[in-house]
């Protein structure tokens, strides 16, 4: 699989990106937010978003998960994937601060119930945890790298892990 990137999008909170390109990549670094990676394997393009918290009283919010989710699917629908099509990778969701309420874990939830309400096949995920990520994904390929991050500047932080990931997702 052919990875060479001649343009980078990075992708910040309540945003998302679509392209069908080889050679961009899409970039992302998550805490208690999620990343949805979203791809027409046939068609050969993908997207991400970025949000930041789940459903919730503002409705069509595009910092919530639904509106944030169906705001890309629409994106794709529109270039030419189709909704049948489309499979999943979701990464983020950590619990960042203890003692608060677990943001993350519902972010990821909220992803996973959105992608099964609409038959999307989630393929692969990296969810939960208390590590911060950084995500690299080729939406051309479908192709997504993770990276945990950790507080270099704090010796005793020693994040807890995500439950190890599936599908077809590579560490870097």
């Amino acid at each position: 699989m052919n990875t060479i990137t001649s343009q980078t999008i990075h992708v910040i909170q309540g945003e998302h990106h679509v392209d069908d390109r080889r050679d961009v990549l899409m970039t992302t670094v998550l805490g208690s937010c999620v990343a949805a990676c979203l791809y027409d394997p046939v068609r050969g393009i993908g997207g991400m978003n970025h949000f930041l918290l789940p459903d919730g009283e503002a409705r069509g919010d595009i910092r919530h998960a639904s509106a944030a989710m169906e705001q890309l699917v629409n994106s794709l629908l529109k270039r030419g994937a189709l909704r049948d099509r489309l499979e999943a990778k979701l990464f983020g969701g950590a619990r960042m601060m203890a003692g608060l309420p677990d943001i993350g874990r519902r972010n990821g939830e909220a992803a996973v119930a959105f992608l099964r309400s609409e038959g999307i096949i989630l393929r692969a995920h990296s969810l939960g945890g208390s590590a911060a990520r950084r995500v690299r994904f080729w939406p051309a390929m479908g192709k997504a790298q993770q990276m945990l991050l950790r507080d270099l500047n704090d010796p005793r932080t020693s994040p807890i892990a995500p439950t190890p990931p599936t599908g077809s997702i590579e560490l870097f």
